[in-house]
């Protein structure tokens, strides 16, 4: 039993070309999706979702919600104090085993994978699904595909060429 919502959001730690496996664990694309607080209709319809899902799922839980249940929804100020970027926001991690696709606002493949990247907002399409594994028991959020919409500042510290560099004549390189 799964709930999909379209979650806007701002993209971190954007591994949606090629999976990456943290700390020795299975490959996976993923992302951190980041809410601002003030978008309550958004934060509103993903604890929706996580409340449908426990209802929909105590069986996977051996009959009941556990008191311990882990939640996807985290509090930027709570969890992440150091970042300014999940300042006065939400997030949770999304990831799949699947490549998401990649598609631009009028919903056509995003080629570049220079274009896509941790800082730039857009909707990604999220699966919250109950588990129940090695002792842990939660609520997920499985990544589908993802749409960028903006350019926002990088997240990464990385810089591009033309922020870098300055025009060079040829005749005036090295003389």
């Amino acid at each position: 039993m799964s709930v999909k919502v379209i979650v806007p959001c701002r993209f971190s730690f954007l591994h949606c070309w090629e999976p990456v496996g943290i700390e020795g664990s299975e490959p996976k694309y993923s992302v951190s999706a980041i809410i601002p607080k003030s978008d309550k209709a958004t934060i509103n319809k993903i604890k929706a979702a996580i409340e449908q899902v426990k209802k929909e799922s105590v069986s996977v839980w051996g009959g009941k919600v556990p008191n311990n249940l882990k939640l996807p929804l985290r509090d930027g100020d709570t969890d992440r104090p150091d970042d300014e970027a999940y300042a006065d926001s939400y997030f949770f991690n999304a990831n799949s085993k699947q490549k998401p696709q990649v598609v631009d606002n009028k919903v056509e493949p995003i080629l570049d994978q220079s274009e896509v990247y941790s800082g730039c907002y857009g909707n990604i399409s999220v699966n919250f699904y109950a588990y129940s594994a090695n002792g842990n028991k939660g609520i997920a959020a499985g990544l589908g595909n993802i749409q960028k919409l903006k350019d926002g500042e990088s997240l990464s510290g990385r810089t591009t060429a033309a922020e870098d560099f300055d025009t060079v004549e040829v005749d005036d390189f090295l003389a």
